[in-house]
């Protein structure tokens, strides 16, 4: 039922982190995976330490349309289709609303909000002709309340809007048989938080504000991402889920 095997994702931001995570988990599990993302020698690395033929990596900045346009097109001269796509690529700039300015906030929306849009409907083209295919939006827990502590205005408008259009692409291309779905992540460790959870304070915010008392390890979206983008999710679309242990819970 979780079966990927011969299925063609495309992962975005899968240079470090969750995102390199995620195209191993669907490597693992029998998929061809093409790997984005702005660091080429990360990406070439990660697709030669995959090898068997079935990775490819291509250089992508997603703020860039002809970049993204140019990823699917490389995609389908590699592999010939694209099954999956997860849109994972973001970026982060922690200040208060007050200090923060316009651009600072527009760099941040053109990368986690219009650049997940430009893949989605890049991508989006080729799955409706196929009529069939799964995108997984890579949403944050961030993106269904506020917080105030971490302040980051940018990220969180970003990460709300990716909810809700993930709504929207599902209402739109589900008789195409394309689903949208979402995930948002709550508390887990990667390049992007390595310096929140580097500091003591972390520990008792999670013990304090977690039902769990904990924050997520990064094998603890496994299960999702392949729920999403196989066919055990078949009649799910225009949902995000969050693996949050239980944070926007209370």
């Amino acid at each position: 039922m979780f079966d990927v095997e011969g299925r063609v994702a495309v992962v975005t931001g899968s240079s470090s982190g969750l995102g390199a995570r995620f195209a191993r988990v669907l490597h693992d599990h029998g998929a061809r995976v093409v790997l984005a993302a702005r660091r080429a020698d990360r990406i070439e690395a990660l697709a030669a330490e995959l090898g068997d033929g079935r990775a490819l990596a291509v250089p992508t900045d997603v703020a860039d349309e002809a970049a993204c346009a140019a990823l699917i097109g490389a995609t389908l001269d590699a592999f010939g289709t694209v099954d999956i796509l997860v849109n994972n690529a973001a970026i982060t700039r922690s200040m208060r609303a007050l200090e923060e300015t316009t651009e600072i906030f527009r760099e941040v929306v053109e990368v986690n909000l219009v650049g997940l849009f430009t893949m989605a409907r890049e991508a989006g083209r080729v799955m409706v002709e196929n009529g069939r295919g799964s995108v997984v939006n890579i949403a944050s827990a961030l993106g269904l309340v506020g917080i105030g502590r971490i302040p980051q205005a940018s990220y969180t408008a970003s990460k709300g809007g990716v909810v809700n259009l993930t709504r929207e692409l599902a209402a739109q291309w589900s008789r195409q048989g394309v689903r949208v779905n979402a995930i948002a992540p709550g508390w887990f460790l990667s390049e992007m938080t390595e310096t929140l959870f580097a500091h003591e304070r972390t520990q008792a915010f999670f013990d304090r504000t977690v039902p769990m008392q904990r924050p997520g390890t990064e094998g603890e979206l496994d299960g999702v991402l392949l729920f999403l983008a196989s066919d055990a999710s078949s009649y799910v679309t225009g949902q995000t889920i969050a693996v949050d242990g239980g944070w926007t819970a209370v």
